[in-house]
């Protein structure tokens, strides 16, 4: 029985191994294609010609700068939208709702997050691109705020989720402590709670803001795809088009092997090297909070 045990436990510990250490093959994995066929583009087009103000491949120009502020501006629109509204919510399921709503708004929350994007993208095609064409006077519906508000959509489940677990795991005795000297429940959550689960907070507004930078289908479905450059406030109502967007719409037609080809290539690379600085950004944070931590109950 014992040698049984024994021998389940190597394998069981074993097979963590792998899986871990497989995680870690498939990102570089993923990395180094990228890296194989993207960098060509470097060898291939002029560096002037990435920073220029023109995306058009039949003719030769590859300018990546409306591509870049496109997702910047989609990915600052739907963080500003969705970080207040998701700690809100985070905060009102984890310390202000009652036990029975709790029970129905996490699980409704979870759900929320399993809709696909396409599903997302449809409904926003269909019925709020309109709205805000009407709502708002514009020649199209299909701007960057569309695709903003859609996003910002996509990643309440996972901020509201993750803060709402990191609040949880505030120990209860600091909201007494608190509340036995004479601070409301707000003071205590916006002084106490809220500061205490800062750590993984911040890993909740980061992992969203990674999901915007790399969605796709939705952006590409309701942004309009228009390669222009920023223009003031009144651009955020305008098409703009998403390096995500770029690469679903034309590798599928592109010819391998072509300078086109590499060039959304090289689009991948930077798209992957964002999302790594966001990943890389939370985790100094939270690493951080945590040594503070330590060193202080040391």
């Amino acid at each position: 029985m014992q040698e049984s045990q024994n021998w389940s436990e190597f394998i069981i510990t074993r097979l963590i191994k792998i899986a871990g250490y497989s995680a870690i093959v498939f990102v570089g994995a993923i990395f180094f294609f990228l890296l194989k066929e993207g960098l060509y583009a470097l060898t291939e087009v002029q560096f002037s010609t990435f920073i220029s103000d023109r995306w058009y491949p039949i003719e030769g120009y590859y300018g990546l700068l409306p591509l870049l502020e496109g997702s910047l501006i989609v990915t600052i629109g739907a963080t500003l939208i969705a970080v207040p509204i998701g700690l809100g919510t985070a905060v009102f399921i984890a310390e202000v709702a009652p036990r029975w709503a709790r029970d129905v708004l996490k699980p409704l929350v979870e759900v929320l997050g399993g809709i696909p994007s396409v599903v997302l993208g449809f409904l926003g095609i269909l019925v709020f691109a309109p709205y805000l064409r009407v709502l708002f006077n514009l020649p199209t519906g299909l701007s960057a705020f569309t695709g903003s508000v859609l996003l910002a959509a996509m990643s309440l489940p996972t901020i509201v989720s993750i803060a709402e677990d990191a609040l949880d795991t505030v120990p209860r005795s600091y909201r007494n402590a608190s509340l036995a000297l004479g601070a409301t429940e707000w003071q205590t959550i916006w002084n106490v709670t809220v500061p205490a689960a800062r750590s993984g907070i911040v890993t909740a507004v980061m992992l969203g803001i990674g999901r915007t930078i790399g969605e796709t289908m939705t952006v590409m479905m309701v942004t309009g795809n228009a390669g222009v450059l920023f223009k003031g406030v009144k651009s955020f109502f305008n098409p703009v088009r998403t390096m995500t967007a770029t690469i679903a719409a034309e590798m599928g037609e592109v010819a391998t092997g072509s300078i086109h080809y590499h060039v959304l290539f090289f689009i991948g690379i930077l798209l992957f090297m964002f999302s790594l600085a966001i990943n890389i950004t939370a985790y100094a944070v939270v690493n951080r909070k945590r040594k503070r931590s330590e060193r202080i109950l040391s």
